[in-house]
């Protein structure tokens, strides 16, 4: 036994981990220590998935599932994942562990001293050729109902335009006569001072109603950026020359993060997207608070005229 071993043993004995020195087998696996390890695991994990519930709109720490919804495309997206994508994973990763036992099993050189010398056979061949294609036949169904349904946009009750730039994003609302404002990273002092996360809250978030469809032009200035907010299920390319277009409708008000998710740069993380769903009526205070104000008018000076001047005294 190794010196570290030779310590750790008499721990891991007291600690009921490990069976005792002389029964431990030599590759050093403790089958109560990797039950204990698992267990360890599987509450780490319904612990985080209990504080993932509790946050919309952002990352969370130790989270293990993917952002809660704010639209119902985003509900359709984590449905496809969840009850599509999972069931199919799992099965795959199952029928491929079972076949490896199988093999080990079965075919070891104990169990079979004398290998088989054949080295085709057809209805495996075509089995595990038909057998991937209807798997994604499945998915496909699913996937392009998904995908046409993010491609089908509502009639929008407005538009923003988006410039993507290193490293802010330009808005604009041309409905709504609101000229383009940037929106840049807030600063770490602000951002504790606001009790916000830093690197996703910005100076200036995008601003819309709920329950209104908004459609999303996007560009950029310089190099390929993407508009991403993932509780919305939006993500899309932000590219020079080219005028891409998307769309949300958020289902319920707060504030929603995102991040330009194309490498685009040094700065690359410091490009937050943040979007604020207010209701109607704050929606609209927010519009008339942007509103140009109209010049104040100064007031002419009503001019007096000269007075007359005095008369040349007479000759005396």
């Amino acid at each position: 036994m190794c010196a570290g071993r030779a310590h750790a043993a008499p721990f891991a004995e007291s600690a009921g981990w490990l069976e005792p020195a002389e029964r431990v087998m030599t590759s050093g696996f403790s089958l109560k220590g990797f039950w204990a390890s698992a267990l360890a695991a599987v509450t780490g994990l319904v612990g985080a998935s209990s504080v993932w519930a509790d946050t919309v709109g952002q990352p969370t720490d130790r989270g293990i599932a993917l952002q809660p919804a704010a639209s119902q495309i985003r509900l359709d997206v984590i449905s496809f994942h969840n009850n599509i994508l999972l069931p199919v994973i799992t099965g795959i990763v199952l029928l491929v562990l079972v076949l490896l036992i199988v093999v080990v099993v079965k075919f070891n050189k104990r169990s079979n001293p004398t290998p088989a010398r054949w080295s085709h056979n057809t209805p495996v061949e075509v089995a595990w050729t038909v057998l991937p294609v209807l798997i994604l036949m499945f998915v496909a169904i699913f996937s392009f109902r998904l995908l046409y349904e993010e491609h089908d946009m509502p009639k929008p009750y407005m538009t923003v335009k988006v410039v993507g730039r290193q490293w802010n994003w330009d808005y604009a609302y041309p409905d709504q006569k609101i000229s383009a404002y940037t929106s840049t990273l807030m600063t770490e002092a602000d951002a504790k001072t606001n009790n916000v996360p830093y690197q996703l809250a910005s100076n200036a978030p995008l601003v819309a109603p709920v329950n209104q469809v908004v459609r999303v032009q996007v560009t950029a200035e310089d190099v390929i950026h993407s508009f991403s907010v993932p509780a919305f299920g939006v993500k899309i390319d932000a590219i020079p020359g080219r005028l891409n277009q998307t769309w949300f409708k958020a289902n319920r008000t707060g504030t929603f993060y995102g991040q330009c998710s194309q490498l685009c740069g040094i700065n690359h993380s410091y490009m937050p997207i943040e979007v604020k769903v207010v209701t109607q009526p704050e929606f609209d205070a927010w519009v008339a608070s942007k509103a140009p104000k109209p010049p104040v008018s100064v007031a002419t000076a009503a001019t007096t005229p000269p007075a007359p001047a005095s008369a040349p005294a007479a000759a005396q």
